[in-house]
């Protein structure tokens, strides 16, 4: 298999699509206030926000992470923090949609936007 840097992966694409999309998700439904002081917010709907974006935010530095990692066992607990990760982020859709959040077409392209992830993910880890 030939060397490709991660960023022409199209799993760190998909995670930079996700990462995307949420942060436009967060934006919206947070009524455009300061996404990057959301837990200062009284607002569990803002709390599931700064989760979800957290999360988003994470996955490509740990895939990169993962890419590089030498020790098998760092590989490995790198690879599972991500496929958690990603198992939150449908999680905090659910937690957004039981909170009100009316618009469900956004929820359910972010929703779309893991489910591309997942699958290049899956993809991608096999490959490791």
């Amino acid at each position: 298999m030939s060397y490709r840097p991660l960023s022409e992966h199209s799993v760190f694409k998909k995670a930079l699509e996700l990462y995307q999309t949420s942060r436009a998700l967060v934006s919206y439904i947070s009524h455009n206030k300061d996404v990057m002081a959301l837990y200062h917010s009284n607002s569990h709907r803002d709390h599931i926000a700064d989760a979800l974006l957290t999360d988003a935010t994470l996955i490509p530095e740990k895939l990169a992470l993962a890419a590089t990692a030498e020790n098998p066992l760092e590989k490995q607990s790198t690879l599972s923090m991500i496929k958690i990760m990603t198992r939150n982020l449908q999680s905090y859709c659910n937690g957004l949609e039981q909170d009100g959040v009316k618009e469900k077409e956004y929820l359910n392209l972010l929703r779309t936007e893991i489910q591309h992830f997942r699958s290049a993910f899956k993809s991608w880890r096999k490959a490791l």
